[in-house]
C-alpha cells in the first residue's frame, strides 16, 4: 500500500511539473495576436441576434410599459383647439403599424393620434393609459387590445385578467370625460407566411375560440357601460372563422386592404361616440 502511494505521488508531481512547463512557455506573436484577417471562432449573426435580444430584455426591465416610447411626442402635442374632435387610438402593433404610408396613411386630415406599441398587452397599455391618452385630452379613445394577451406576450394571463384591464382603461377614460370605443379582437388565420415565405399558423398562439370568448365579453361590457362596440371581427372573418386571406400577409396584421376595411368602421364608431352624451367627470 505504501509503495502504491509513493508511485501515485510521484505521478502527480510529474504531471504538475509537465503542466507548469507548458504554462511558462512564451507565446509567439502569432499565437498571442490573431491575424487581422482571421474570422472570430463564432457565428457573428448569432452574436448580433443575442445582443439584440439582451438589449430588448434590458429595455423591457427598465421600462416595462414603454412609457418612453411616446414621451417626447406627447410633450409636443398642444392642447386641443376649440371644438377639436381629437381621438386617440390605444393599441398594439395593429395600431402602431397603421401610420405607415403603405397602408394608406392614418386618417389624413383628422385630429386622430396613434398610440400603439407593437407586441404590447393590456397590462402594459393600462400602465401608460394616463400618459398616452388622458394627458392628450381627447374627446374619444379607441381601444384595440387583447390578441397579445391571448398569445402570452408578457407571460401567462387569463381572459378574466385581460377583461379587467380593458374595463379599467374604459373606466379611466369615462372618469376623465372621454368617450370610449372598445374594438373587437380581430380574427387570425393559417393562411399567411413569414418574411422568408414559410407558412404561419397564428391560431397556435391565438386560439380562435379564445378570441370569440373575449369579443363576447367586450361587446357585452360596451353595451352595459354606454361605450361603443367597434366590430372589426365580423367584417374581416371568412366562412371558416379565420381572417380573410386577402386582408393580411401573415395571418395576424392587416395589409393595406385590411386597413381599408377597418378605417370606415372606426370612423363610424367614432362618430357614434361623439354623438353620445359625454361621460361626467
Amino acid at each position: 500500500m505504501d509503495t502504491a502511494f509513493k508511485v501515485a505521488a510521484r505521478l502527480v508531481m510529474a504531471l504538475a511539473a509537465s503542466a507548469s512547463g507548458v504554462m511558462v512557455q512564451p507565446q509567439t506573436h502569432a499565437q498571442a495576436q490573431p491575424e487581422a484577417h482571421e474570422k472570430p471562432p463564432c457565428d457573428c449573426a448569432e452574436l448580433t441576434e443575442a445582443k439584440a435580444r439582451l438589449e430588448g430584455q434590458a429595455k423591457r426591465l427598465n421600462d416595462w410599459p414603454d412609457l418612453a416610447r411616446y414621451r417626447e411626442a406627447n410633450a409636443k402635442v398642444a392642447a386641443p383647439a376649440k371644438d377639436e374632435q381629437r381621438v386617440v387610438f390605444m393599441g398594439d402593433s395593429i395600431t402602431d403599424l397603421w401610420v405607415q404610408p403603405q397602408f394608406g396613411g392614418f386618417f389624413p386630415g383628422k385630429p386622430y393620434i396613434g398610440r400603439g406599441i407593437s407586441g404590447q398587452t393590456t397590462p402594459q397599455m393600462f400602465l401608460r393609459f394616463r400618459a398616452d391618452v388622458i394627458a392628450l385630452r381627447p374627446k374619444v379613445v379607441v381601444i384595440l387590445a387583447g390578441t397579445n394577451d391571448i398569445a402570452g406576450n408578457t407571460g401567462p394571463i387569463t381572459l378574466e385578467e385581460t377583461e379587467g384591464n380593458l374595463a379599467s382603461m374604459a373606466e379611466l377614460g369615462r372618469a376623465n370625460g372621454i368617450r370610449v370605443v372598445l374594438a373587437s379582437v380581430m380574427p387570425v388565420s393559417n393562411y399567411g407566411h413569414d418574411r422568408n415565405g414559410n407558412p404561419l399558423d397564428v391560431r397556435i398562439k391565438r386560439p380562435p375560440e379564445k378570441i370569440l370568448e373575449l369579443n363576447t365579453w367586450i361587446r357585452k361590457h360596451a353595451a352595459e357601460n354606454g361605450e361603443v362596440y367597434l366590430d372589426y371581427f365580423s367584417a374581416m372573418v371568412d366562412d371558416q372563422g379565420l381572417l380573410k386571406k386577402d386582408l393580411s400577409e401573415d395571418g395576424l396584421h392587416p395589409n393595406a386592404a385590411g386597413y381599408a376595411v377597418m378605417a370606415p368602421l372606426a370612423e363610424k364608431a367614432i362618430q357614434l361616440a361623439l354623438a353620445a352624451t359625454p361621460p361626467k367627470r
